[in-house]
């Protein structure tokens, strides 16, 4: 895919824990800003081929269907609504959770939208003037709430997220 946003996080928690967390897809709600709940649509729970549906606070739903999948390490899920394609703004769009042991018991966790735009010359417009930042910011709430969920056990509140943004800048 032509354009990614990529943000990166150090958990203080080894691999193999941050792992038992991120493998179950039924969790995104409590880390994903903007979600108020995940439904599992398949039978199969983990691996390729096992699909979740979240819904946002907009009343939206959108599918997401595991693509790739690297025990102990992360995976790759394919965005899309249903059988009709990725969602708009995207003609195609991907999100990958990736995990490296980063020493002394932490992990280093990746998080990136992989993404093709819509809409042609009016979608690389948008995308250049307004939705790249749009998207890194995105990436970077998924990413530093992701840290927080899995060091606390706690969903992170909008008012928390807040907080976790200058503190991320802060410490940038």
């Amino acid at each position: 895919m032509k354009h990614e946003a990529t943000a990166r996080v150090v958990i203080n928690m080894p691999r193999e824990q941050a792992w038992d967390l991120l493998k179950n897809l039924s969790l995104a709600h409590h880390y994903v800003p903007n979600l108020t709940g995940t439904e599992i649509t398949t039978e199969k729970t983990e691996g390729v081929g096992a699909s979740r549906r979240v819904f946002q606070t907009s009343g939206k739903g959108m599918d997401e269907t595991v693509a790739e999948w690297n025990e102990g390490h992360g995976f790759l899920l394919r965005l899309h609504n249903k059988d009709k394609g990725a969602p708009p703004p995207f003609a195609k769009a991907a999100f990958r959770y990736r995990l490296d042991d980063a020493g002394h018991n932490s992990t280093a966790l990746t998080t990136s939208l992989m993404f093709d735009m819509r809409w042609g010359a009016l979608g690389r417009f948008l995308y250049e003037r307004l939705l790249h930042k749009v998207f890194r910011g995105v990436i970077r709430d998924v990413a530093i709430s992701m840290k927080q969920y899995y060091e606390t056990g706690e969903p992170v509140s909008p008012e928390q997220l807040k907080q976790l943004r200058i503190d991320a800048r802060q410490a940038a």
